[in-house]
C-alpha cells in the first residue's frame, strides 16, 4: 500500500506507452501529451523504480531488464483497473464460457426446458454443467466457488450469498385412482393411515410437509425415500402409496389416467424457489446476463 501512495497512476499509463513505443515522441503522440510532459514522467518513473527503464543504444531506446520484467504485469494491472471502472461488455453470441449450476431434478424440469432453447439461440458457444446435491452442499459449493448458480429452497443462507425468488410453489398429493374415495378427496385420517413416498436426497424430516405435520402433532408413515422424481409416478400407480410433492414437480412425473391429483387435507405452507449466487459474481456481466435469462424464462 505504501508503494501505491508514492505513485500517480497516470504515470503508469505513460510507462505502458513508453515500453510499447520505445520512443518518447511516439509515446507522447499515443497519449496526446507533449513531449516534455512524457520526458518529465519518465524521469519520475526512473526514481520510483530506481532503474533507467529506457536506455539509448545507437539512435534508439531499448528496455532495461527491469523494464522487460514490467511489461506483462503492467499490462495486466492496467487492464484490471480498466475493468474496475469500465466493466467489459458481454456478447452472448461470442461467449465461450462454462457455467456450473446446482439443482435437483425438480429444478431441472422447471428451468431447463425453457432455458436451453434461449441459450442455443442467443449464446450457442456457452456451456452448462449441472450438478445435484443437498441444500447444504449447494450453499457450500456457491461459497467455495465450485458453482456459479444454485436453485432450490434455502431457508437460511450465508451473508456472502445473494438470492432471487423465481416463483412461489405449493403442494399437491397423488394417489392411484383405484385407492381413492368416491369423492375424489381424502380426509386427514385417511391420508395419515396410508403409506407415503418421499422424494428427497436423504432420509429425515427436513422438509415442508413434515414441518406442517409436526405443528399439528402428526406423523406420517414413510414407506420409501427416493432421491429423484422421474420414476415416482410409476411407483405410485398400482399401489396404496401417496406422493405429496411441489405442484410443478408434475412436469417430471409420468402423466397417467390411473393417477389422481388432489389437495392435501391440511395446510402446507407454500415456499419460494430461489436462485442463489455469491456476491463476488454481482458485477460479472456474463453472470448477470444468465441470471436475467433464467428469470425471464422461468415458469410463473
Amino acid at each position: 500500500m505504501n508503494y501505491l501512495r508514492r505513485i500517480d497512476l497516470n504515470h503508469l499509463v505513460t510507462l505502458q506507452a513508453l515500453l510499447a513505443e520505445k520512443h518518447i515522441s511516439r509515446a507522447a503522440i499515443r497519449l496526446n501529451k507533449s513531449q516534455p510532459a512524457v520526458s518529465h514522467s519518465l524521469a519520475y518513473l526512473r526514481k520510483v523504480f530506481d532503474d533507467p527503464l529506457l536506455v539509448r543504444k545507437s539512435r534508439s531506446l531499448e528496455l532495461t531488464p527491469k523494464a522487460e520484467e514490467l511489461v506483462q504485469p503492467l499490462e495486466e494491472a492496467l487492464s484490471q483497473l480498466t475493468t474496475l471502472f469500465e466493466p467489459p461488455k458481454f456478447e452472448p453470441a461470442q461467449a465461450d464460457r462454462t457455467f456450473r449450476i446446482a439443482m435437483s431434478d425438480y429444478g431441472s424440469s422447471v428451468i431447463l426446458p425453457r432455458l436451453l432453447p434461449q441459450l442455443r439461440s442467443l449464446a450457442p458457444k456457452l456451456k452448462l454443467v449441472v450438478t445435484q446435491g443437498s441444500r447444504e452442499s449447494m450453499i457450500a459449493s456457491i461459497i467455495d466457488g465450485e458453482c456459479d448458480l444454485a436453485f432450490g429452497v434455502f431457508h437460511e443462507i450465508n451473508t456472502e450469498i445473494q438470492s432471487k425468488t423465481l416463483f412461489e410453489e405449493s403442494f399437491i398429493s397423488l394417489a392411484d385412482q383405484k385407492t381413492m374415495p368416491d369423492s375424489g378427496e381424502m380426509d386427514m385420517s385417511e391420508w395419515l393411515s396410508r403409506p407415503h413416498l418421499l422424494v428427497s436426497l436423504r432420509e429425515g424430516s427436513n422438509n415442508e410437509i413434515e414441518y406442517a405435520l409436526n405443528k399439528m402433532g402428526h406423523k406420517r408413515e414413510i414407506f420409501m425415500v427416493l432421491p429423484h422424481w422421474g420414476i415416482a409416478g410409476d411407483l405410485i400407480e398400482g399401489t396404496d402409496l401417496i406422493l405429496t410433492v411441489a405442484a410443478k414437480a408434475l412436469n417430471t412425473i409420468k402423466n397417467s389416467e390411473n393417477l389422481v391429483v388432489f389437495k392435501p387435507p391440511f395446510n402446507i405452507d407454500s415456499f419460494n424457489f430461489d436462485a442463489i449466487w455469491h456476491k463476488r459474481k454481482n458485477l460479472d456481466p456474463a453472470h448477470i446476463w444468465l441470471r436475467n435469462i433464467i428469470e425471464t424464462t422461468t415458469i410463473d
